[in-house]
């Protein structure tokens, strides 16, 4: 009994956090339009906003590749693409609560920390993953970057 009990409670539970859940796609202006799918994707969590932002690369708001063999210049690309769309979103880098980092070559990770550094909070700095790819979607893009954010309502 108690068994069904737990799970009638759950079920409820769950049932009421998803009617709870808005979802909105998004495609901010300061970023470059994709083909096929949204640059973010924000959840209304009640007192807070989690924003869930595709993988971004070095591409400027016009579409063209900022720093072709140049990762410096493409993970300062790539924060800045992060950094607008989380700000259109209603928040602030301090949001950013995980980043996801693909690299061809994590040789270059003391210049992604020196570049992620003037972005995240470094108190709090958010949870990470990193992972060194063969290749990402084209031969010119050297760094791929998710990121999550939990943005507090006002």
């Amino acid at each position: 009994m108690k068994k069904h009990l737990y799970l009638f409670l759950l079920f409820i539970s769950s049932a009421g956090f998803a009617q709870t859940n808005n979802i909105t796609f998004i495609n901010p202006s300061s970023v470059s339009t994709p083909k096929g799918y949204s640059q973010a994707v924000t959840v209304d969590l009640g007192k807070s906003t989690m924003l869930i932002l595709s993988g971004q690369v070095a591409l400027d708001k016009s579409g063209q590749l900022v720093g072709k063999d140049d990762i410096t210049a493409q993970i300062q690309q790539v924060f800045t693409n992060i950094k607008n769309i989380v700000e259109a979103a209603g928040g602030s880098m301090s949001d950013v609560v995980k980043l996801n980092y693909y690299m061809t070559d994590v040789s270059q990770v003391q210049v992604l920390r020196g570049i992620r550094d003037k972005f995240v909070n470094t108190t709090h700095p958010p949870a990470s993953t990193l992972v060194q790819v063969s290749k990402l979607f084209r031969d010119d893009i050297l760094i791929e970057i998710e990121a999550t954010a939990v943005i507090p309502k006002k």
